[in-house]
């Protein structure tokens, strides 16, 4: 319940920062060749973000609970999308405020009339162009395009490479063009950005990075690294088993309708640190995961 009270809390802050004015950064006359670039259509739409980000991700997770009817995944991996996404996008927006880097196309935005103005004593810009044109003109950096797309797209290429063990020291090359495959069209997104004369090359750079790193960390939140021997379930999972190892008895009809199996329990060692106040388990690594998912698939 916390969890999703945080991400409510989080869909409220990046609202405020959507509906604040960004800090308008000074722009002379001798800074304007570089922002007279053509104002120009979104190749990709600002509606058509959450589809890719959000949608196309969950789409994936939900065809996989389909075939496995492992409610832990689903549940994990949506929390983990859905964080992945809401941190980026406050990131991306507060700092969008906060540096109010002009677009390539702030010329055009300011002064759609073709007449430049100037203050007599700043030098500033005046502009004549309408208000909310001039306010995503002080957008530019980082892309909420490219952190989006990347912060999605990467935690599903995150998400597949566990599922598929890509890391599984077999050489499965053709594994690697799977997860690759959601991180090129979220570059493809930045790239179109910069096609589209609304990012500077840096703006796109950064927002990718912003992206990534957030999926990176919020996935490894929720699943073990990909490359782990138990890298294809969630830890909420493992921690369930752990749980029943300890003699917490879980409702019959519950452990029926999660698949749990005693060849799954017998699979997990725990093992306590006295003198300190932390503890820790490990898994079995003699059983491989086809065996440890016999539980989930039946």
């Amino acid at each position: 319940m916390h969890d999703w009270l945080i991400l409510f809390l989080l869909v409220g802050i990046d609202i405020v920062l959507n509906v604040i004015e960004p800090f308008h950064r000074y722009v002379g006359k001798d800074m304007m060749e570089d922002l007279m670039y053509p104002l120009k259509e979104n190749t990709v739409p600002f509606w058509a973000v959450p589809i890719i980000a959000i949608l196309l991700p969950f789409c994936v997770i939900l065809i996989y609970y389909f075939f496995r009817k492992d409610v832990y995944d689903f549940h994990q991996a949506t929390l983990g999308l859905l964080f992945s996404v809401l941190i980026t996008s406050v990131i991306t927006d507060a700092i969008k405020d906060g540096v109010g880097r002009p677009r390539p196309d702030f010329y055009w935005r300011c002064f759609p009339d073709n007449i430049p103005k100037f203050h007599n004593i700043t030098g500033d810009v005046a502009c004549t162009g309408f208000k909310s044109v001039i306010k995503e003109g002080h957008k530019s950096f980082p892309s909420g395009h490219t952190s989006w797309s990347f912060a999605g797209l990467s935690f599903l290429a995150w998400y597949l490479s566990g599922k598929i063990r890509c890391f599984d020291r077999r050489g499965h090359v053709a594994k690697l063009c799977i997860v690759f495959l959601p991180i090129l069209f979220a570059a493809m997104v930045g790239v179109s950005r910069v096609d589209d004369y609304w990012h500077h090359w840096q703006d796109v750079f950064t927002g990718g990075l912003i992206g990534l790193v957030m999926a990176s960390f919020c996935y490894l939140q929720f699943f073990p690294a990909p490359y782990d021997v138990d890298g294809w379930g969630p830890h909420s999972y493992f921690h369930m088993l752990e749980e029943s190892r300890n003699g917490v008895q879980l409702p019959s009809t519950n452990n029926d309708a999660l698949g749990v199996h005693p060849t799954e329990l017998e699979s997990v060692h725990v093992e306590s640190q006295h003198g300190s106040d932390r503890s820790y388990y490990r898994r079995d690594s003699r059983l491989n995961r086809d065996e440890r998912e016999s539980g989930i698939s039946q």
